[in-house]
């Protein structure tokens, strides 16, 4: 055997052993997960209940940091400019990864480029919902009120760019009426307004609906999806009421800094599915008005691509952008 292809082998040996010792000791640190939103919200509470879990598979703590602003935006960048070594970890979410590159040319990161899928985690459906004491009680007599006034319909939504303020525009094109965004910085702004009756309404997650539906401080009128939801079974699609273009839900995804090695991708695959499958953690989202999904990373990796693809079109047939 010649010396070259003897050192070849040798080098290739190597890098297997280094490889399997990795898979071996990994995770030997604690994992940060960066979630976008504030405490309390639809993200965070996937983002502690799946990281309590996996803090239990992985055997390391998971330290959840919240990176609340630009619709998840400050913490996708920080995300993707944070090691590619396996510690660092992002719950990113359809607008700052797939909505947001549409909307914002002058983005700080770029989601296909810059980060490595592991799991899509869960998927929400959005609920058209209006003040407690509106005059409109079902969706033809919202679409019939707005359709004949003379000013625009006000719709709340949780900032320029996102699933809600697109949800509205569909809305808008498939009833043939014209609305108003009015854009709100904060979650709790936006449901204040709709709870004080400053909007004819607003879409939120089914997450969120749920609890101020139950309190009485909301109505609902439709809710977004194929089918209804477990949690919420009262309320009709909007295909069931004859606007099946009015379709659209929120999903939320793990991700990794792109470099990140394959062996701590497959682990943090393995372990957040297994954390997903977890039963308390099932229970916890699936109360949440969650619909889990635990993909594999092709799935979740062919997800960012169609969506990025989904949300473009959107995007131009309502012209907006943000710069």
């Amino acid at each position: 055997m010649k010396p070259l292809h003897l050192g070849k082998l040798l080098a290739a040996a190597g890098l297997a052993l280094f490889s399997a010792s990795t898979l071996a000791a990994y995770p030997e640190q604690p994992i940060r997960l960066t979630v976008g939103f504030p405490a309390g919200t639809g993200p965070d509470i996937v983002a502690r209940t799946v990281g309590d879990q996996l803090a239990k598979e992985i055997g390391q703590s998971v330290v959840v940091e919240n990176k609340a602003g630009a619709g998840g935006q400050i913490a996708a960048y920080s995300a993707a400019n944070s090691p590619a070594n396996g510690y660092n970890i992002l719950l990113g979410e359809v607008g700052s990864i797939s909505i947001a590159p549409e909307t914002t040319s002058t983005l700080s990161y770029k989601p296909l480029e810059q980060f490595d899928p592991i799991t899509e985690a869960v998927r929400a459906n959005f609920v058209l919902v209006t003040p407690a004491d509106s005059p409109y009680k079902t969706l033809k007599e919202f679409v019939e009120a707005a359709k004949n006034s003379k000013e625009h319909f006000n719709i709340a939504t949780f900032g320029a760019g996102t699933p809600g303020h697109f949800g509205a525009e569909m809305l808008a094109e498939a009833g043939g009426f014209k609305i108003e965004p009015v854009h709100y910085r904060s979650t709790g702004d936006a449901v204040s307004a709709i709870i004080s009756g400053q909007v004819q309404g607003a879409f939120v997650t089914t997450a969120m609906a749920a609890p101020q539906l139950a309190g009485g401080k909301m109505g609902a009128l439709a809710i977004t999806g194929a089918e209804r939801t477990k949690m919420l079974g009262d309320i009709a699609t909007f295909k069931e009421q004859g606007m099946p273009d009015v379709d659209f839900g929120a999903w939320f995804a793990f991700f990794a800094p792109k470099g990140t090695p394959d062996a701590a991708l497959d682990t943090l695959n393995q372990k957040i599915v297994a954390a997903l499958q977890a039963d308390s953690v099932r229970k916890t989202l699936e109360g949440s008005g969650f619909v889990i999904v635990a993909s594999d990373r092709k799935a979740t990796g062919d997800l960012l691509v169609s969506e990025q693809k989904r949300w473009a079109n959107v995007v131009k047939k309502t012209g907006f952008k943000i710069n």
